[in-house]
């Protein structure tokens, strides 16, 4: 097996002896936390590589930053992430909740719920919990920030990949809903393409309102923060 364990694997495992003794790993990351419109999207992963083999450590060695991999890849191993996962589990806060509560108490709620939720995978079973970043002031479960932990941790990779995968589909059809931001594009990113689109078109029920954009400036319409 050490043939097939790469960096990203060998954090997890390493963690897991440290911590536990055992071989159980959460992790959780988000998707869209910066962007102008749609959700934002957290997932938690829960991986048991004692029931791994050879097989599975190599079918997943490309993990890491979904922002690293092109989206072919992304979906590729989001297969392999759901067929070896001992859970997989994805939370959403809506535009209109992150504009009434703000952008890092939904970021932050939405990514304890989603390591809750993988962890309890385990059961009884001494667990570990990674999160990308962020340490979770409301999450019921221990759990260690890690810092850049989607380039360091494969289950927190794993769980930056089934964010964005999600993410990104939510927002292909969202685009059929309001064709004219070309939201399958730029999936709400501030890119210019969809500055220019709010500018023309206005702002539609998916945008984040209590975000500074040069656009919303232009038309009047940001709240406050």
């Amino acid at each position: 097996m050490s043939g097939a364990v790469n960096e990203r694997f060998a954090f997890d495992l390493q963690r897991c002896a440290a911590e536990t003794g055992g071989r159980l790993v959460a992790g959780a990351d988000e998707a869209g936390r910066g962007c102008l419109a749609g959700p934002i999207v957290a997932a938690g992963v829960c991986f048991d590589y004692a029931a791994w083999g050879d097989d599975d450590f190599a079918a997943l060695a490309a993990l890491t930053d979904s922002k690293r991999l092109a989206a072919a890849a992304r979906e590729a191993l989001y297969h392999e992430v759901l067929l070896r996962a001992r859970r997989v589990v994805v939370v959403a806060r809506s535009s209109a909740a992150i504009d009434e509560r703000g952008l890092q108490v939904c970021n932050l709620e939405a990514l304890g719920d989603a390591l809750a939720g993988a962890r309890q995978a385990a059961g009884a079973l001494r667990c570990v919990a990674l999160v990308d970043g962020f340490a979770l002031p409301r999450c019921a479960i221990a759990h260690e920030a890690v810092v850049g932990g989607d380039g360091r941790s494969a289950v927190i990779a794993a769980a930056s990949i089934v964010a964005k995968v999600t993410r990104d589909r939510v927002m292909r059809r969202l685009h059929e809903r309001y064709p004219r931001y070309g939201f399958d594009r730029h999936m709400g990113y501030a890119t210019a393409y969809h500055q220019e689109m709010i500018t023309r078109h206005g702002v539609c029920p998916l945008h984040r309102l209590s975000f500074d954009a040069v656009s919303y400036r232009q038309l009047g319409l940001t709240l406050d923060a």
